[in-house]
């Protein structure tokens, strides 16, 4: 096998890249194989929990309402947003290799964003949810219909699409001059910009803050939403049914937090700021860590989902003692 440091050579323009090196977690043979079981074991993880809420939600008829549709399509997203990143991590870990071709780095890149992107559009679609649901529960039926969620939610999935196209395109339209050497352990878009050599790097930078500023505007609305939900549970009378309608609302408000804030100081923090640990702990924590916390999240703080995820496995097991 040739030597990571033997391929990393000076190309003269993109076209001669045919492979990406990505950034290891370790050199050390004994560590990667630890790196190695332990993704395998969030990835399972987020594969069973994701899987569960899916399963549970398409399988109860109870769960068939507003809050419950746009929390199986955020299991959807945060299923393809984890498999698109760490098998391949995983790979290259057990194969002691760094390499990802050109064309799998693009694909990288293009799902990363889509996923991600449309991740913090329903995350703002989902609070405005809560927000009807507890600030306007008379007008909830009217506001959020069957076909107005599956609109909303097409809407989120559409916008990050597009966005994701946009930034795909663009990122790998530029020449890169400067090495085929990822500073990550998937394929970043800050990471290939650091490779170009002209100064249109600066048309997608600039992308990238409008569309930092777009998930932070997401973010703001999210906020404002819960401040306004907070003042309405506050003057429920009774404490029962304050603590159901926090029970509904922290599980997304903590998800926000995390997901929001890390990816946000992963595109926007000073180059100052950059270090290969930092950018490495900053990214496993907006694309690794939510999508296998989120169904734990969502299930401890919500009594309804967990008796739903209780009924099915209980079936199975009678099933199979009986059998």
């Amino acid at each position: 096998m040739t030597a990571p440091h033997a391929q990393e050579k000076q190309m003269s323009n993109s076209s001669s890249i045919t492979q990406f090196l990505l950034l290891p977690f370790t050199d050390t043979r004994e560590l990667q194989l630890l790196h190695f079981w332990l993704f395998l074991g969030i990835y399972l993880a987020a594969l069973l929990g994701n899987g569960l809420i899916i399963t549970t939600i398409a399988w109860d008829q109870h769960l068939h309402t507003p809050m419950y549709f746009f929390l199986l399509n955020l299991a959807l997203l945060d299923l393809g947003s984890i498999s698109t990143t760490v098998p391949k991590s995983m790979a290259n870990s057990l194969w002691n290799t760094r390499a990802i071709s050109y064309t799998g780095c693009a694909a990288q890149v293009f799902f990363v964003f889509f996923l991600l992107s449309a991740e913090c559009s329903l995350l703002t679609v989902m609070s405005y949810d809560r927000y009807v649901a507890i600030c306007k529960p008379l007008h909830y039926g009217t506001l959020l219909g069957s076909r107005a969620c599956v609109h909303m939610a097409a809407a989120a999935w559409a916008t990050g699409f597009l966005n994701a196209l946009l930034h795909t395109a663009n990122t790998f339209s530029l020449p890169l001059c400067k090495g085929n050497a990822l500073g990550q352990f998937f394929c970043e878009i800050p990471q290939i910009l650091k490779l170009s050599c002209s100064h249109s790097y600066l048309r997608e930078l600039g992308l990238l803050v409008v569309s930092a500023c777009l998930a932070f505007m997401c973010f703001v609305f999210i906020v404002v939403s819960y401040v306004q939900i907070l003042r309405a549970v506050l003057r429920i009378p009774s404490e029962q049914g304050r603590h159901k309608a926090f029970s509904t609302c922290l599980p997304h408000l903590a998800v926000v937090s995390l997901f929001v804030s890390t990816a946000l100081f992963a595109y926007m923090k000073p180059p100052s700021m950059s270090s290969p640990s930092l950018d490495l702990v900053v990214s496993v924590l907006y694309s690794v860590v939510p999508p296998a916390v989120n169904p734990l999240i969502y299930s401890m703080r919500n009594q309804e989902l967990k008796n739903a995820i209780r009924k099915p496995m209980t079936v199975c097991f009678l099933k199979a003692v009986m059998s």
